[in-house]
């Protein structure tokens, strides 16, 4: 039922009428129950007593297990059928103009075989189709002797060419992957790794430079090597001028629907990394683009990509001082359905921060008790970066509700769990920092004095704002709404505009 409930929930409205359609023509009796159990499951009803009572008016049945089987052999059948349909139609053009042109080899009608293979090769070529030209290359030069026309050595070199870009698609293809793991651990896991020392050394090992673009799908990956860079290191400042270029360079490219997904992707990380260096509507200009690029062929990655594109709107709207239009554009999102728990708990988790920024301690306490499962859960989920902020911001809130009993028992259970780690990764500020808010807890007016400011400078160790993290700077500026006595929503902006 899982499996099926899962396929289900990624269906837009038009595929769940599409789909009634095809099992309707696919029925030969009018007894078939299948159109009822899959709308019972498209409305939400998963218990199988539930599910048994309606289409058979008993609470079991052997028969509901083969009805669910072959639905879900049925929604296989259209997902491969619906691809199929939505397949790139250069990709299968150029496999029909390749079938064609070996029909006329055998035939010894060389004239019009190479006429389309050349028509093939411009295709393929236009939409940096490696593997495709490589099959045409391969074609030519087994006929070239038959076909005196032919320069073979000038063929020779387009297909050597050729199989060096389609090499380095393929190693930026194992170094993305080697990447994601290393990064993985380091998110999920919470392994203590140098992920800039493993950068560097998965990219020799690999012969790879992060200053070429190829495909959409290699300038992808390329980004994506940069930004799973910063993400780690959160030093977006050095990859925005790189990253911008890159995109610069893909524009000039000739877009196909294939390459749209990876074009989305780009202009994402984008947008993400732009607002993480504070460069607010210059992000919400990319925002835009990647609005239209989701409207794209019949919103078909819409779906796939509506949660990040307004996470990261959200963000730049409420540090643009429109709190109110990024809370709205959040609440309105998390009532949806989408299987995209990572960007969902970061949703939730920036509402749960709006919120508090704006001193509705209230709505933010209702938020946080819907986080009723263990760290390692959301660890799992989330990432462990996820789980820290969650519990620091948790303990302002306790602060600020003066919950004494939970402030004291989580700080403690806090320090016990990631203190080890956070030493580790060279974190230990963020230790620092609670320290700071449980002395100012314990004791409100020392935050005011001149010892406590002498104190705290001399704590942290500073950085210039266009480098620091805008989420250190919004929890460092809890601290300091504090030391001035001023609203902690208007002392972030403020610091941020520094």
């Amino acid at each position: 039922m899982i499996e099926i409930n899962s396929i289900i929930s990624t269906f837009s409205s038009e595929e769940h009428q599409k789909f009634v359609n095809y099992l309707q023509q696919k029925n030969k009796r009018k007894d078939t129950k299948n159109v009822q159990l899959f709308k019972l499951i498209a409305a939400g009803i998963e218990d199988s007593k539930s599910i048994c009572k309606k289409l058979y008016n008993t609470e079991k049945s052997n028969a509901y297990h083969a009805l669910r089987k072959r639905l879900f052999q049925s929604l296989i059948d259209f997902t491969a059928n619906k691809n199929l349909e939505d397949e790139n139609s250069v990709d299968m053009q150029i496999v029909k103009y390749i079938l064609a042109s070996r029909t006329f080899l055998l035939q010894n009608n060389f004239k019009i075989a190479y006429k389309i293979l050349d028509k093939a090769e411009r295709l393929a070529d236009e939409h940096l189709l490696f593997p495709m030209l490589n099959e045409i290359y391969h074609t030519k030069i087994q006929y070239a002797s038959n076909y005196p026309k032919i320069d073979l050595n000038e063929l020779i070199l387009k297909q050597k060419e050729n199989q060096k870009k389609h090499q380095l698609e393929d190693q930026l293809n194992i170094v993305y992957a080697k990447l994601k793991s290393v990064l993985n651990e380091i998110t999920y896991q919470g392994k203590v790794i140098d992920f800039e020392v493993e950068l560097e050394k998965i990219l020799t090992e690999h012969n790879i430079k992060l200053d070429s673009s190829l495909s959409f799908k290699s300038l992808y990956q390329i980004l994506a090597i940069a930004h799973f860079s910063a993400l780690v290191t959160t030093k977006y400042y050095k990859i925005e001028d790189f990253v911008l270029k890159s995109y610069n360079t893909l524009k000039l490219k000739k877009e196909t629907d294939k390459q749209l997904f990876y074009q989305i992707h780009i202009v994402y990380i984008i947008a993400n990394t732009l607002f993480r260096n504070k460069n607010f509507e210059s992000s919400l200009l990319y925002i835009k683009e990647m609005e239209q690029l989701m409207q794209s062929k019949q919103r078909y990655y819409y779906k796939r990509f509506i949660l990040k594109k307004t996470l990261v709107e959200v963000l730049n709207l409420n540090y643009t001082n429109r709190q109110d239009e990024a809370i709205l554009l959040t609440e309105n999102i998390l009532q949806k359905k989408n299987n995209d728990i990572e960007t969902l708990l970061d949703l939730q988790l920036t509402c749960f921060m709006f919120y508090f920024q704006k001193g509705n301690y209230d709505k933010a306490k209702s938020i946080s008790s819907k986080f009723y499962h263990t760290d390692q859960w959301y660890k799992e989920k989330a990432g462990l970066d996820w789980v820290i902020k969650k519990n620091v911001a948790e303990l302002l809130l306790y602060i600020e509700l003066q919950e004494d009993d939970l402030f004291f028992s989580r700080l403690k259970s806090f320090r016990r769990s990631y203190t080890s780690y956070l030493n580790q990764i060279e974190q230990t500020r963020i230790l620092t920092f609670l320290k700071f808010a449980e002395q100012y807890y314990l004791n409100p007016e020392s935050i005011t004095t001149e010892a406590f400011k002498i104190q705290l400078e001399k704590s942290f160790e500073w950085i210039t704002i266009l480098e620091e993290d805008i989420f250190v700077i919004s929890f460092y500026a809890w601290l300091k709404s504090k030391i001035n006595q001023t609203d902690l929503y208007q002392t972030t902006l403020q610091l941020l505009n520094l």
